[in-house]
């Protein structure tokens, strides 16, 4: 396709969801004189999978849930949360964190609610939107913002479980749990705050992993673990490493003396699991670590270890699927190919197709979504540019990431967050 040059505030955009990235994506759009904006929200109102709901039908976070990265380092840019917010605000407070936002800047004219778009197609340079109840409209540039924690990835062992099976994604309370043998499968923050949370009323409550992990308190030395990390930047990277794998010996001691198997990657290597009640509670004998699912016999788990144990329910809280259901697989496929995005954004080929928020950090989405969209606008209005070679920058990017992250897929989207955020501001303010 022929690169477009846009400098056009006539420009007709299409953005999809009206989640924390969406709508700092119309906010930084609007604020920039793009006014022909059209939003579209499968909900019916503003905030993503920040918006509780008991229907399984729509991925949400728990009822329970607090957000595993400080309130500091969650804020948008130029938007702060309340001072009387906790470190750690919760679901109820973050959603109207959003609602605030989006009525501070007075973008919700721009959203269209209840509209989900079952077709992005792409001819002549256009976008043509189809939304699930057949109306269309045609679209200059599209901007995507639904994230990708939708659609569940279920592993799979051999045999049969005769009990009940479902994924994080249907989580919804603790309620339905109470008296029952529950599994949670994983090592996440999703994994780690369900069983806490179903360990408060279930009979039994057992968590298999199939490595080792290294869990971050939400706390040290008084402070957001966040906060405390980002005092140390100024240590070189190993050294910093070898102080953060001390803190947490001292603090919580070694991991085999909770049962769990030692890691076999470095910290920072995989996802940060932000979690201080989990070993807590497997020394109070209310979490039982367990390894790797080897197979299921009827409603019996036989673990890698020898052990088989019965079970009632199992959660597998194992991830997500990096899909876009209104992209056909021959334009975005990235569940089964890399995720080739200059900053995770500009596409190379399909220069009229941004992503906004396809991101999994070592910290929070929300301000590098914020400068995401910042950059979108200045490569709209002329003020920067894409590297000459965009093929080689995007190789850079991937083959050069800070960290050696473990080979699985959802660290195809892993960035460090101090890193991946100073980059952005630098090429942002360098224009």
């Amino acid at each position: 396709m022929t690169k477009l040059f846009f400098m056009n505030s006539n420009l007709k955009i299409a953005v999809i969801g009206a989640g924390p990235s969406g709508i700092t994506t119309i906010k930084n759009l609007v604020e920039a004189g793009y006014k022909n904006v059209t939003c579209f929200e499968m909900n019916d109102q503003v905030g993503g999978n920040w918006v509780y709901s008991e229907t399984e039908g729509h991925s949400s976070v728990f009822k329970t849930t607090h957000i595993i990265s400080s309130r500091k380092f969650s804020e948008y840019t130029d938007f702060p949360m309340p001072s009387s917010y906790p470190d750690y605000p919760s679901q109820q407070e973050l959603l109207q964190y959003f609602n605030d936002y989006v009525d501070h800047f007075q973008i919700r004219p721009y959203i269209q609610f209840n509209s989900r778009v079952s077709s992005a197609s792409l001819t002549n340079n256009q976008w043509t939107i189809t939304l699930e109840d057949q109306r269309k409209d045609h679209f200059d540039l599209l901007i995507v913002c639904n994230g990708h924690h939708w659609d569940p990835r279920i592993p799979s062992y051999p045999g049969h479980f005769s009990g009940e099976i479902l994924h994080s994604h249907s989580f919804k309370n603790n309620q339905k749990f109470s008296g029952k043998k529950v599994l949670v499968v994983g090592g996440g923050n999703s994994a780690c705050d369900i069983a806490v949370e179903i360990s408060r009323v279930a009979k039994k409550t057992s968590i298999s992993m199939r490595r080792g992990y290294h869990f971050i308190p939400k706390f040290i030395m008084g402070m957001p673990s966040d906060t405390f990390y980002s005092k140390t930047l100024w240590i070189p990277k190993r050294i910093r490493l070898f102080l953060q794998k001390l803190v947490l010996r001292l603090v919580q001691g070694k991991y085999e003396n909770y049962g769990l198997q030692t890691p076999d990657h470095d910290i920072l290597e995989t996802h940060a699991t932000v979690n201080s009640e989990l070993l807590y509670f497997i020394k109070h004998g209310k979490i039982k670590p367990k390894v790797n699912i080897q197979s299921f016999k009827n409603n019996q788990v036989v673990f890698e270890d020898g052990a088989q144990e019965k079970f009632d329910t199992i959660i597998y809280a194992t991830g997500y699927k990096i899909t876009f259901p209104f992209f056909e697989t021959k334009v975005i496929d990235y569940e089964n190919n890399p995720v080739e995005l200059y900053n995770y954004c500009f596409h190379p080929q399909i220069h009229n197709l941004m992503f906004v928020g396809l991101l999994q950090p070592l910290g929070c989405i929300w301000p590098l979504a914020d400068l995401q969209a910042q950059q979108i606008v200045h490569f709209l209005n002329g003020k920067w540019k894409l590297p000459q070679n965009l093929d080689q920058a995007i190789h850079n990017q991937l083959t050069n990431r800070p960290f050696n992250f473990i080979d699985t897929p959802r660290h195809k989207l892993e960035v460090d967050f101090h890193i991946f955020y100073q980059h952005l501001k630098k090429e942002i303010q360098n224009l």
